[in-house]
């Protein structure tokens, strides 16, 4: 009798479960406890953590706030077209008013998209992390670094004028922390 592939696979993994559910019975049940386990092991981990480990957990949490300040952004960015996308079903609305509301959209898109731009050139001149947010005729920058220089200023400021107009004014906030 010739078996089908979906039964052989069916019986294989019924098999799987089987062995494996033997395996786990016969284990020590003492170290399967995880409750009491994880606190043991918490415990001896606070222990054992040095100066370096506080300095690497520390530096987590400096890019977490890089992190949350971008997440602010785009909400605050997916806020304004939501609005927009909101006016644009109004229906006494002309051709002319709802295209000045895609042209704003548009641009909301394009400056998102220049700050990731600028954020990615930044760090790819050796810094850790970068946040951009251009906002009316100002750019704001924030670069994580462990030193800076006037060079170091004007490098992220040619970098800032070659991805968009000279009308906006920068402002560079170096963080050593």
């Amino acid at each position: 009798m010739l078996l089908k592939k979906q039964t052989v696979w069916l019986l294989t993994m019924l098999s799987l479960v089987v062995v494996l559910s033997v395996y786990y019975v016969l284990q020590n049940p003492t170290s399967n406890d995880l409750a009491t386990s994880g606190e043991e092991e918490a415990e001896s981990a606070s222990n054992q953590m040095s100066d370096k480990d506080i300095d690497i957990m520390t530096q987590a949490a400096g890019d977490e706030i890089y992190e949350a300040m971008r997440m602010d952004l785009q909400d605050k960015r997916s806020e304004e077209k939501l609005n927009l996308q909101s006016q644009l079903g109004e229906k006494e609305l002309t051709a002319d008013e709802k295209n000045k509301l895609y042209d704003e959209m548009e641009k909301i898109d394009e400056m998102a998209t220049k700050e990731n731009i600028i954020e990615t050139s930044i760090i790819g001149l050796g810094y850790s992390d970068a946040l951009v947010e251009i906002e009316d005729h100002t750019v704001n920058i924030m670069v994580k670094a462990e030193e800076h220089s006037a060079a170091d200023a004007v490098s992220i400021l040619k970098v800032v004028k070659d991805e968009i107009s000279t009308s906006y004014v920068p402002n560079i906030e170096f963080d050593t922390k």
